[in-house]
C-alpha cells in the first residue's frame, strides 16, 4: 500500500520535472561576476536553463533546511539538558525504591 502511494506522488512530479526539462531546452549564459573587467566575466557558463532553474530550487531547499536547522539549536540544546534532568530524577527515585523497606500489601 505505502509503495503504490509512494508511487502515485512521485510519478506525477517525475512526470512534470520532465514536460518542464524538455520545454525549457535552449541554452543561457549564467554570470558569476557581478563587476565584469571587461567584455569577458571572470567565470560564466552556458547550461540548459532547466537545469539551471532546478539547481537553483535544489540549492534553496538546501540553504532552508540548514537555516532551520540551525534555528532549532536551542530547542535541541534544551531537550537534551531536559532528558539528562528527567534522567536523574528517576535514578534518583529508584535509589528512593530501594532504600524503602518492603511494605506488604493490605
Amino acid at each position: 500500500m505505502l509503495r503504490i502511494l509512494k508511487f502515485a506522488t512521485v510519478a506525477p512530479i517525475a512526470i512534470l520535472l520532465l514536460l518542464f526539462a524538455f520545454a525549457n531546452r535552449q541554452f543561457v549564459t549564467v554570470y558569476f561576476d557581478p563587476f565584469p573587467s571587461g567584455d569577458i566575466p571572470a567565470f560564466a557558463f552556458n547550461a540548459p536553463l532547466f537545469v539551471v532553474l532546478i539547481l537553483t530550487a535544489m540549492l534553496g531547499v538546501i540553504a532552508g533546511g540548514v537555516a532551520t536547522w540551525l534555528a532549532q539549536g536551542r530547542h535541541r540544546r534544551a531537550e537534551r539538558r531536559n532528558r539528562a534532568e528527567a534522567d536523574r530524577w528517576r535514578a534518583e527515585a529508584d535509589a528512593a525504591r530501594t532504600r524503602l523497606p518492603a511494605v506488604p500489601p493490605h
